[in-house]
C-alpha cells in the first residue's frame, strides 16, 4: 500500500456536447461542467463545497464519495456550470416577458428614475430562468469520481517522494548512530579514569600521603555512577528501535501519518537526551546532526495522510 500525501489538485471538465441528449428533437443549450478539488494538510478531514444552486442537491453524495477515499486533509471541491453555445441564446418566454414587464411597472411606480430593462437584461434573465436538466446530477457524480481518482493519483505520487525522503533520512540517522556506538565504551572508560585521577590528586594534596582504601572505594563508586549517567547506549538502542518502526510503517503505507508524527517526537527526545548526556565533542556533533535530520523529517511527516 502506498503512502499518501495530503496535498493534491485535480480538475476535470465535461461538456454536454460529449453526451447528446436521448431526445434529438429537443433543443438544449450546450453546457460545460467544470469541477476541481484542492487538498492541503490538516490534522483531520475538513471538507468544503462551492456548488451552484442547480447542483446543491448533490452535496451529500459528493461528501460520501470524498469521505470514502480521504481520511485527513483540508479539501475544497468547486463545481461550475456555464453555457458554451455561441448560437444557443436562451429565448425569453411570453410568460417571462409578461412577468418582467409587470415587475418593471411596479418598480417604476416607486422609483420613476429607474432605468428600463434592456434586451440584454431580458436575455440574461431568461438564461437564469431556464432550468438545468436533472441529468447534470448524474454527470456531476461521474465527473467527481474522475477528479477524485486523479487527486488520489497525485497524492500517491507526492507520497512516494515523501517516503523516499524519509527513508533517506532514516539511513543518515542510522549512519550517525553507528558512528556514536563505538565511542561509548571508550568515553565511559576515559571519564572513569579521569575522575579517579582527579580524586587521587585531591586526596594527595589534602593529606600529603597515601589515599585510604575507603576513600578509593568511594571514589570508584562515584566514578562508576558518573559513567552510568553519561552512558548513552540505551538512547541509541531506543533510537534504532524507533527507526525500525518508522521504516516498517513507511513500507506498510496507508494511514500512517499520525503514527509517524508520534515516532518523530520520540526520535527528537532521544537525540536531545543524547546531546544532554554527551561527555565528548564528537557525540555533541552527532546529536546536533541528528536533530537537524529529525526536524526535516517532522516537516515532511506533517503532509502524510
Amino acid at each position: 500500500m502506498s503512502v499518501y500525501s495530503m496535498t493534491g489538485y485535480a480538475c476535470v471538465q465535461h461538456s454536454s456536447a460529449d453526451t447528446p441528449p436521448e431526445n434529438e428533437q429537443k433543443s438544449t443549450p450546450a453546457m460545460r461542467l467544470g469541477l476541481e478539488i484542492r487538498a492541503v494538510n490538516s490534522r483531520f478531514l475538513d471538507l468544503s463545497f462551492r456548488l451552484p444552486d442547480e447542483l446543491r442537491a448533490c452535496e451529500p453524495a459528493l461528501r460520501e464519495r470524498l469521505t470514502a477515499k480521504l481520511k485527513r486533509g483540508k479539501v475544497e471541491l468547486r463545481a461550475a456550470l456555464e453555457n458554451t453555445g455561441t448560437n444557443n441564446l436562451a429565448e425569453p418566454s411570453v410568460r417571462l416577458l409578461q412577468r418582467l414587464n409587470a415587475i418593471q411597472d411596479n418598480v417604476k411606480a416607486w422609483l420613476p428614475n429607474a432605468p428600463a430593462l434592456s434586451v440584454a437584461d431580458a436575455i440574461r434573465l431568461a438564461d437564469i430562468d431556464t432550468p438545468i436538466s436533472q441529468d447534470w446530477q448524474a454527470e456531476l457524480l461521474a465527473v467527481a469520481d474522475t477528479a477524485l481518482q486523479a487527486l488520489m493519483s497525485a497524492r500517491a505520487r507526492e507520497g512516494e517522494r515523501l517516503a523516499a525522503m524519509l527513508q533517506d533520512r532514516i539511513r543518515q540517522l542510522r549512519a550517525l548512530a553507528a558512528q556514536a556506538q563505538p565511542l561509548i565504551p571508550q568515553l565511559v572508560a576515559q571519564q572513569r579514569q579521569r575522575f579517579m585521577d582527579r580524586w587521587q590528586e585531591a586526596m594527595g594534596l589534602a593529606d600529603g600521603g597515601q589515599v585510604p582504601e575507603a576513600a578509593q572505594d568511594r571514589a570508584l563508586t562515584e566514578a562508576t555512577a558518573f559513567a552510568i549517567r553519561i552512558d548513552v547506549a540505551e538512547e541509541l538502542t531506543r533510537l534504532a528501535s524507533h527507526l525500525d518502526e518508522l521504516d516498517r510503517l513507511i513500507t506498510q503505507g496507508g494511514e500512517v501519518g499520525k503514527r509517524l508524527d508520534f515516532l518523530i517526537q520520540e526520535l527528537h527526545r532521544e537525540a536531545n537526551t543524547l546531546g544532554s548526556k554527551s561527555a565528548a565533542l564528537e557525540l555533541t556533533h552527532i546529536s546536533v546532526d541528528m536533530k537537524v535530520l529529525i526536524e526535516q523529517m517532522r516537516e515532511q511527516v506533517q503532509n502524510i495522510e
